[in-house]
């Protein structure tokens, strides 16, 4: 059993596709792995809840070799098909209390703040964390409003859940981030879309 107060937030995969340039998933979340990644998020926005699904249902078995948290993106109903550690909640999605009374105490709820009113309402509706951002300009998001490093501060030492910072999160920022004093940073294109993926998280780690 997974006590997710004990959660390793330092290293944060969050899998994008679009980033491996050709190279497989799987492959890459193994890799990324091997190199230091602490947690995955599995975050697939154009394929059917089926295909979903099954791939979650394979990265699941595929993390809990190495006993990694696996966290799904947006989607409660996946989280709790293939019973996933937790799930990832943005603006648009299921609101925090409804996911918790969905998912029980158990499970690490995450949600995407910008500001500290978010991040305290966040933390008041019981996210186990906060996923701070974009720090940076990114082309995993979109439309993603900025947040900058004295921000990312100020919310971190307003709140008292862990807080990761995410968003363009690379090897040459990254020391920069952890500086703001936070649990952990996220990275997808700055890992997956590296030639080496180990060799790319070992460097952020």
């Amino acid at each position: 059993m997974l006590y997710k107060e004990l959660v390793d937030y330092s290293l944060y995969l969050i899998t994008d596709r679009k980033a491996l340039g050709g190279k497989e998933l799987l492959v890459s979340i193994e890799a990324a792995i091997q190199g230091g990644v602490t947690l995955v998020q599995l975050r697939e926005k154009d394929i059917t809840g089926y295909d979903y699904y099954n791939l979650a249902i394979r990265v699941k078995e595929l993390v809990g070799k190495y006993n990694i948290p696996l966290i799904i993106n947006d989607r409660v109903d996946i989280a709790l098909a293939v019973n996933a550690d937790g799930v990832h909640l943005g603006p648009e999605d299921l609101p925090v209390p409804i996911a918790r009374k969905l998912m029980g105490p158990d499970k690490i709820i995450g949600a995407s703040a910008n500001c500290v009113e978010e991040a305290l309402a966040y933390q008041k509706q019981g996210a186990d964390y906060l996923g701070i951002g974009a720090l940076f300009p990114t082309i995993t998001k979109g439309n993603t409003e900025h947040v900058n490093l004295e921000q990312l501060k100020i919310i971190k030492e307003a709140v008292c859940i862990p807080v990761v910072g995410i968003g363009g999160v690379n090897v040459k920022n990254a020391s920069a981030v952890r500086a703001a004093g936070v649990d952990g940073i996220a990275a997808a294109s700055a890992i997956l879309g590296s030639e080496n993926v180990s060799k790319a998280a070992n460097s952020l780690r």
